[in-house]
C-alpha cells in the first residue's frame, strides 16, 4: 500500500470532483428540491466508491445544498424563506461592493460578464429557461470576480447553487426567467461605462425585484402544497383509511 500520500490525495480529488460535478448539477438546474440522491446509482454514474460519495455528499451538507435523513437518504436541500431572505441579504453585501469595486476591473472581467449576458439573451430568445437561468448566475458570479478574491468566488458558487434551488422551489423557470435578460444588460452595461453610484442603484432595485418574486412564488408553492395535503387528508378519511 502506498506510503507516500498518494491513495489520499487520489481519494480526495475524486472526492473533490463529485462535489463539483453535483454542485454543478445543482447551478445548472439539473437537479432540483427534493431529488433523492440514490447511492449505488450515483456512484456507479460517476465512477466512485460509495465511501466516496459519501464524503462527497457530507461536503455538499455542509455547504446547505443537500440534507442527510437517517434511514431515508440524502435530498437535494428545499429552502425556506428565511434562508431566501439570508440569501439575498448576503448577495447584497457582496455584490453591491463589486458594483463599487469594478470601474478598476480590467477587460477580462468585463468579458466574461458580457459572455454571460449574451448568453443569457440567447437563451430567453430561443426559449430556453434554464438555460437562461444559468447564464444570470454566470452573470452575477463574474461580477464577484470583480473582488479578486478566490475564498470569495467559492463561497459565491455555493450561494448561487443555493438560489438555483430557492428559484425552483419558488415557481418554474420561465415565470421567473422571462424578461430578466434585458435587466442583466442594463446593469452590465453601467458597469461597464463606470457608472458606479447609477449601478448600485440598479442592482439594489434588481436583487430586492428578485427577492421578492422568489418569496412570493415560494408562498405560492407551498400554499398549493398545503392544500393538497388538506385534500388528500379528506380523502382519506372520506375513504376509511387512517
Amino acid at each position: 500500500m502506498p506510503s507516500d500520500g498518494s491513495g489520499s490525495a487520489e481519494a480526495l480529488s475524486a472526492t473533490s470532483r463529485v462535489v463539483d460535478v453535483l454542485r454543478a448539477r445543482i447551478l445548472e438546474g439539473a437537479l432540483v428540491p427534493g431529488a433523492a440522491l440514490r447511492e449505488i446509482s450515483v456512484a456507479a454514474e460517476l465512477d466512485v466508491s460509495r465511501n466516496t460519495l459519501r464524503e462527497a455528499l457530507r461536503l455538499l451538507a455542509s455547504e446547505g445544498l443537500v440534507t442527510q435523513e437517517p434511514n431515508r437518504g440524502v435530498f437535494v436541500k428545499t429552502f425556506t424563506a428565511s434562508e431566501v431572505r439570508d440569501i439575498y441579504r448576503t448577495r447584497r453585501v457582496l455584490e453591491m461592493q463589486a458594483a463599487t469595486e469594478s470601474a478598476v476591473a480590467d477587460e477580462e472581467r468585463f468579458a466574461a460578464m458580457e459572455s454571460a449576458v449574451v448568453a443569457k439573451e440567447r437563451a430567453e430568445q430561443a426559449r430556453r429557461w434554464r438555460e437562461a437561468g444559468t447564464a444570470s448566475l454566470r452573470f452575477h458570479q463574474a461580477l464577484i470576480a470583480v473582488l479578486g478574491s478566490c475564498r470569495l468566488d467559492e463561497f459565491f458558487r455555493t450561494l448561487l447553487a443555493q438560489l438555483r434551488l430557492a428559484w425552483a422551489e419558488s415557481c418554474d423557470e420561465e415565470q421567473f426567467q422571462r424578461g430578466w435578460a434585458a435587466r442583466d444588460r442594463e446593469l452590465f452595461e453601467l458597469l461597464r461605462q463606470g457608472r458606479r453610484s447609477q449601478s448600485v442603484g440598479v442592482l439594489l432595485i434588481y436583487l430586492e425585484d428578485s427577492e421578492r418574486q422568489v418569496l412570493d412564488g415560494l408562498r405560492r408553492a407551498r400554499s398549493v402544497q398545503q392544500r393538497g395535503n388538506v385534500g388528500g387528508a379528506f380523502l382519506a378519511h372520506e375513504s376509511g383509511e387512517e
